[in-house]
């Protein structure tokens, strides 16, 4: 095992139990990442499904808005200028809001009316039903553009979002989890090493210690018996037996 495939450390106790915590932190942070993938996927989807939707409808709306406004120019004429004369704010404005998926934040735009309708006159002569026909229709077709940008907002949002936390989930299950559990594999190995070598070192030191008290008995009984002939009695002093002495009178 190379040093670039698991994490520099010294083996030891204490290194053993901060690589479990790390590893417990990470499979953790592993499981909480997935989840908030899955969630913001789910919503991704859901996001998707509607924005063809919108589309779709977008598509039929734009169609009766633009067969309405020929509908008013053949029914009134040419009624622009009417309409920039009396135009001189927006009518429908647009506000935003923040939507929280999964701790990611999605701006959600809406469209609202502000004010009286400005041209509510035109068309009074002639046409007025095509005229207001209109105005429902492109106000319609307005209120769908919004939607659409919010949506396509989010979307691009969420994807961007997604793809870097798939990253972190495959980087911390595929990198960081494998490297921490050889790391605490390379640590284990290293520990039991070290037991066997305290284990036949203390065995190897107790053999010698009772080589060591063998050789000194031997060695004191030799002593002993050359010790005992050469004086041809008892040594009273170191005679471990003493007879017991009795008084007469």
């Amino acid at each position: 095992m190379s040093g670039k495939d698991r994490i520099n450390i010294f083996p030891s106790r204490m290194a053993m139990t901060i690589m479990k915590a790390r590893l417990k932190g990470a499979q953790k942070g592993h499981s909480l990442l997935k989840k908030k993938a899955d969630a913001l996927t789910i919503r991704f989807r859901i996001i998707l499904k509607k924005i063809i939707e919108t589309k779709q409808l977008m598509g039929d709306v734009m169609k009766e808005a633009s067969f309405s406004l020929a509908e008013a120019k053949f029914a009134t004429g040419d009624f622009s200028h009417l309409v920039l004369q009396n135009v001189n704010k927006a009518q429908i404005k647009v506000r935003s809001k923040k939507d929280n998926v999964a701790g990611v934040t999605l701006p959600i735009f809406e469209s609202y009316t502000d004010g009286s309708d400005s041209y509510e006159l035109a068309g009074l002569s002639r046409g007025g039903q095509q005229i207001d026909k209109l105005k429902k229709n492109y106000a319609k077709a307005v209120e769908l553009l919004v939607d659409l940008a919010s949506l396509q907002t989010s979307f691009v949002t969420l994807d961007e979002v997604i793809k870097i936390t798939n990253r972190r989930v495959n980087a911390i299950e595929h990198v960081i989890i494998p490297k921490i559990e050889r790391t605490l594999s390379y640590i284990t190995t290293e520990l039991d090493e070290r037991e066997r070598e305290e284990f036949f070192r203390l065995k190897k030191i107790q053999n010698k210690k009772k080589k060591d008290k063998k050789v000194k008995e031997e060695m004191q009984k030799e002593l002993g018996i050359q010790e005992s002939g050469a004086d041809g009695q008892r040594n009273l002093l170191e005679d471990d037996h003493d007879e017991d002495l009795l008084f007469t009178s």
